[in-house]
């Protein structure tokens, strides 16, 4: 499943979450949400909830995202260094096989 639909996939299941949750837990404890002495209709409380727990959702992707890019190029950057440590520290006998495999190797070179 690619990151795209599993994201979809994941604000909609925190939505429905969210809604089915609200409503029961507002139905069965008997709340009631007021805004400037007016009654607010359980679908829009839970609608405003939703979104919230939508943009937590949202942060803690890009935290996640964040921090596993971070370890993954430290990683990709340790070996990079690695690498280019070897090559430099190696690079005398990187030469003198490759001058030895240039001399010595074996040519085809039969008339017909």
């Amino acid at each position: 499943m690619s990151f795209f639909k599993s994201f979809l996939l994941a604000i909609v299941a925190t939505l429905a979450l969210t809604y089915i949750f609200g409503v029961s837990l507002m139905e069965w404890f008997d709340i009631r949400i007021y805004l400037d002495d007016e009654y607010v209709q359980p679908i829009k409380a839970i609608s405003l909830s939703a979104l919230v727990s939508v943009v937590f959702v949202i942060a803690a992707i890009a935290i996640v995202l964040s921090v596993f890019g971070g370890i993954i190029f430290a990683f990709m950057l340790a070996a990079g260094a690695l690498m280019l440590v070897s090559v430099g520290v190696f690079w005398p006998v990187f030469l003198i096989a490759i001058i030895i495999w240039l001399c010595c190797r074996e040519t085809d070179q039969q008339a017909n």
